[in-house]
């Protein structure tokens, strides 16, 4: 593999002001992409960019085309969580969460693919709960409809040579999960296989190969990077009872 294989493509990262985006594009730097990294606060680094707002992605376009002429890959990395169950969540909540986590990719495709050309990559950032029945509701549902915006992208731009990607987090150490009650990081490693929690280095290498040439005949996948916690289905816990005898 080429030590800089993403030399002199133009990337936007969203979500780039620190954890797990902020990984990402300074990998991407390291393998020589010319990384546009956004955010929606006023981070030191970052294009200030309101991935709910059409008119900051149609700004962010032209300076992009007036720039460069064209955009190789995006990362759609964004995301807001709420921990609401079922009987709580607001539809205020619903909307709010699914604005940044589904509408937001969205118009960043929307806004960006007249940009692109044959061999440009979009890789979304999902969630481990995306492939199960995770509780807090919207942010679940959010990222479920991520999956199926996803793979209708890669349907739909595919005969343009564009291919889009999902990559599925389980529990990262970040800044979003250390806000959860410690009862959650424990639950999580209860359930991972390989024992332990991820960090953004798990996902960065994976995100740069999508990116890359090296993933030229990958679209539509989905990718978990879960240490095996949505692999098996819940069974862990039940293997782990009887082989403990409780």
């Amino acid at each position: 593999m080429n030590p800089r294989r993403l030399l002199g493509k133009v990337v936007v990262v969203t979500g780039a002001a620190g954890g797990q985006g902020a990984a990402e594009a300074e990998a991407l730097t390291r393998e020589g992409a010319r990384v546009i990294a956004t955010d929606v606060t006023e981070a030191p680094g970052c294009r200030r960019l309101d991935v709910t707002c059409e008119k900051d992605w149609a700004d962010l376009a032209a300076e992009l085309k007036d720039s460069y002429g064209q955009v190789h890959g995006l990362v759609n990395n964004a995301g807001v969580t709420w921990r609401a169950r079922i009987d709580e969540v607001r539809p205020e909540d619903m909307a709010r969460v699914h604005a940044v986590n589904v509408t937001g990719p969205l118009l960043g495709i929307q806004h960006l693919v007249p940009l692109m050309r044959a061999g440009a990559s979009i890789v979304n950032v999902g969630s481990s709960a995306a492939l199960t029945a995770h509780y807090p509701v919207a942010y679940t549902t959010s990222k479920w409809a991520l999956r199926g915006l996803s793979k209708t992208a890669a349907t739909e731009l595919g005969p343009r040579g564009i291919r889009v990607n999902t990559v599925h987090p389980g529990f990262i150490e970040t800044a979003m999960t250390a806000s959860a009650a410690p009862a959650f990081r424990d639950a999580n490693l209860r359930e991972t296989p390989l024992g332990r929690t991820g960090t953004v280095d798990d996902i960065t290498p994976l995100v740069t190969f999508l990116l890359s040439d090296d993933s030229a005949f990958i679209t539509g996948a989905e990718i978990p990077v879960d240490g095996g916690l949505t692999a098996h289905g819940g069974a862990k816990s039940i293997s782990d009872a009887l082989r403990h005898g409780t």
